[in-house]
């Protein structure tokens, strides 16, 4: 199938060499002609494991290819999948107007076209009702000169850092649609996904076993409903253990073994039960707020959203303060911070907590270096005094501590005898629960976790930094 990919940035590329590998012709659009011009040499910017591979092989194959003309990519395609960016207002509502921008562009060629239907497909996370306007708006700017189009909804479920493999391996494929045709159209751009004969481009000698995934048409409403929904809930459920962590602190406990007894229950999963420094990044945080707007401007009670981003916040105040415990005083202190971007596997820093831990040491008077393997660049375009090590044993050197703020695999491998001889202070602070408590002690760090607290006597600490005596005994003087 002919396929135009209107925004070539990290969904629309992930959607658009996906598709190219599942054996359609892709063209990609974007308005950026320095992106499109890398794009035609194979050279992105986004770090996504297995993206360049597919962007290669595709031109390659002549299955992919990219343009600046939306126009171009219409008249040459059966359908338009709109991947545009939508942020989002400090109202809450969302900035839809670069997804006004891309349906005028293809509204005008939908006007031009002489004869063929084009089924317009929204895979940009929307508001509710969205569909409907963008109907209006398609046939507003081809100027109802009896332009031939269809619109659908095809969310898209993907995590940064594992897109292209969830693509290919999907839990769900969820359509929207309104009409008969526009679901027979993109159940068939699905096919590969569901034939148990597939042979997925990245394991071609045989794939991992995986459940085979389920296809959901709805109303193209209730598609855009879905995405928000899933992603307020993940939020929520995120928000969730991460109290529960403070809890464990408070109280005595560890919050991954509560945490994985209460994802054996079937009703709770084990997903995103992770705690940590909170969750960031484009879409979460997004997401929630859109929802509670949307909640609120139906007049529907949305407290436990609200309370899910309250508690969000302060992961990093609470943090902050065990930092400030550790060290007694941060003005002055050198700290390493290890990880820039909002999670592993992406270059992505856009709501990081690691920015925000950031902000609050340089605050308090403490000299930050940096180390990431991705999200560097990014991360010094959104704080340009950002000081970066060219390695995590680079960034340790002399640093009175040691914060973990992203998850990545090679801190986890790091030589951490060495790190403590290059260390001023042999004190870590993991905000990610990365590496191993016993570990640690083991190798003569001070070492602090989320959810796993214990001070040298093997008791909990308050909220002070104490010891509390023992439930029924009074307390040491």
């Amino acid at each position: 199938m002919r396929i135009a990919i209107v925004g070539c940035g990290r969904v629309g590329l992930v959607t658009g060499a996906c598709l190219a590998a599942l054996g359609h012709e892709v063209t990609g659009a974007d308005r950026d002609a320095e992106a499109v011009s890398n794009l035609r040499e194979g050279r992105t910017e986004i770090y996504e494991p297995h993206l360049d591979e597919l962007i290669h092989r595709g031109l390659r194959s002549g299955a992919l290819r990219f343009t600046g003309d939306t126009g171009e990519a219409v008249r040459c395609s059966e359908a338009v999948f709109l991947c545009v960016g939508v942020p989002q207002l400090a109202s809450g509502e969302a900035d839809v107007s670069a997804l006004d921008a891309a349906a005028r562009e293809v509204g005008k060629t939908l006007g031009t076209l002489s004869g063929g239907e084009r089924l317009v497909v929204e895979c940009s996370t929307v508001p509710v009702q969205t569909g409907a306007q963008l109907r209006r708006l398609l046939g507003v700017y081809s100027r109802n000169r009896g332009a031939q189009f269809r619109v659908a909804a095809n969310p898209q479920f993907l995590r940064e850092g594992n897109a292209v493999e969830e693509f290919l391996h999907p839990e769900r494929v969820l359509i929207g649609a309104d009409d008969a045709a526009s679901e027979k159209f993109l159940r068939e751009v699905y096919a590969p996904l569901l034939d148990r004969r597939f042979t997925c481009p990245l394991h071609p000698r045989g794939c991992p076993e995986k459940k085979a995934p389920e296809l959901l048409a709805t109303a193209v409403g209730s598609a855009e409903l879905i995405k928000q929904a899933a992603n307020s809930f993940l939020a929520v459920k995120i928000a969730y253990a991460n109290v529960l962590a403070e809890l464990c602190e408070r109280l005595g406990g560890d919050v991954q073994e509560v945490t994985r007894a209460m994802g054996l229950d079937a009703r709770i999963g084990p997903r995103a039960l992770e705690a940590g420094l909170g969750f960031g990044g484009a879409r979460l945080p997004k997401d929630l707020r859109a929802f509670r707007h949307l909640a609120e401007q139906a007049g529907v009670d949305a407290g436990i959203v609200q309370a899910a981003e309250e508690a969000n916040r302060q992961r990093i105040d609470f943090f902050l303060k065990k930092i400030e415990r550790s060290l007694w005083i941060l003005k002055g202190k050198r700290v390493a911070l290890l990880g820039l971007a909002y999670k592993a596997k992406t270059e992505d820093a856009r709501n990081s907590p690691a920015l925000a831990l950031l902000d609050g040491l340089l605050s308090a008077g403490a000299s930050v270096v940096a180390y990431d393997p991705q999200a560097m660049p990014a991360a010094r375009q959104a704080r340009p005094e950002l000081l970066c090590a060219n390695s995590a044993l680079e960034a340790a050197d002399g640093a009175d501590a040691l914060v973990i703020a992203t998850e990545w695999d090679e801190f986890r491998a790091l030589d951490w005898a060495e790190v403590r001889q290059r260390m001023a202070r042999a004190l870590v602070l993991d905000g990610r629960n990365l590496l191993s408590p016993r570990q640690m002690k083991s190798l003569g760090f001070e070492y602090y976790s989320v959810g796993r607290d214990t001070c040298t006597t093997g008791q909990p600490r308050n909220d002070a930094g104490e010891t509390p005596a023992p439930h029924g005994a009074k307390p040491h003087p």
